[in-house]
């Protein structure tokens, strides 16, 4: 008997019942995304926007001024809550921040409380269609740029703990038999036509899911000579996944919202419920 054969016997099974299982996650210690409270925030301090590399944190001036926080080009360092000396950015745990909305990741007011369901043939077709194939999920992977660390959560994925194949969804090497396309990385030059070729090459209907920070918005290296800003201006996205990397825990619940087996929990830049 083989040793791993054994050890599995001994210690009986390791897969999570997650997401039946709400806290079964796994990410009981991992930092996710600051949380902001701008009614700690002092006027005229921008210590928070100044050490923010990718320029998530930014303050307009429009007669009144006024801070911009964009979620979809967070990297979650942290380094806005070391410095921010009121507490208005403040570390959390908020890691499930896939939406389909763009404007979503970015801090409101006023957040929209509901989905806004669409009402159109497009949006009947599509909600048909996840209704039928909606335990099952064939993804095809192209890395468009990305430094690897989405990569390596994405590893995670076929692990014995999160076992993705428990929940119907697969990643193929064809994008022919793909009916997901899961970009990361900032989409290169060098990438872009091989990526443009990726979808054409599958098959309708077809959804793109944009897979960190990079590929949600070009992050922090985004928008040099050689790299872009993401999915957005080469393919329609369909689901935003920020994050660097995002956990494996973000990626099941980003899957499992295309094909309408999870809710989005992100609203203008806010997390249900916090």
């Amino acid at each position: 008997m083989a040793l791993w054969t054994l050890f599995g016997l001994r210690s009986g099974r390791a897969t999570t019942d997650w997401p039946n299982r709400g806290d079964a996650h796994g990410q009981d210690s991992v930092l996710g995304m600051p949380r902001f409270d701008p009614d700690r925030c002092r006027d005229g301090c921008r210590e928070c926007a100044e050490v923010c590399m990718p320029e998530a944190i930014q303050f307009r001036d429009d007669g009144e001024p006024r801070l911009d926080l964009d979620y979809g080009r967070c990297i979650a360092c942290q380094l806005c809550v070391d410095a921010c000396p009121t507490g208005a950015m403040t570390a959390s745990g908020d890691w499930a921040l896939g939406v389909r909305d763009r404007d979503d990741l970015r801090w409101q007011a006023a957040p929209q409380t509901t989905d806004g369901d669409d009402d159109s043939p497009e949006a009947r077709l599509a909600a048909g269609i996840r209704r039928v194939f909606g335990r099952s999920l064939h993804i095809r992977h192209v890395d468009a740029g990305s430094c690897n660390g989405c990569e390596s959560e994405l590893q995670a994925l076929n692990n014995p703990f999160y076992n993705l194949h428990r929940l119907g969804i697969f990643f193929t090497a064809s994008p022919r038999h793909a009916d997901l396309l899961l970009v990361t990385g900032t989409v290169t030059y060098a990438m872009r036509d091989a990526l443009q070729a990726t979808y054409e090459a599958m098959p309708e209907p077809r959804w793109v899911l944009a897979t960190g920070t990079c590929a949600v918005s070009g992050g922090a290296v985004g928008g040099t000579y050689a790299s872009g800003v993401g999915v957005d201006p080469i393919l329609p996205v369909d689901v935003y996944l920020p994050g660097c990397p995002p956990n494996p825990a973000a990626l099941i619940h980003a899957l499992l919202m295309i094909v309408g087996r999870a809710e989005q929990r992100m609203r203008g830049g806010r997390i249900d419920g916090a």
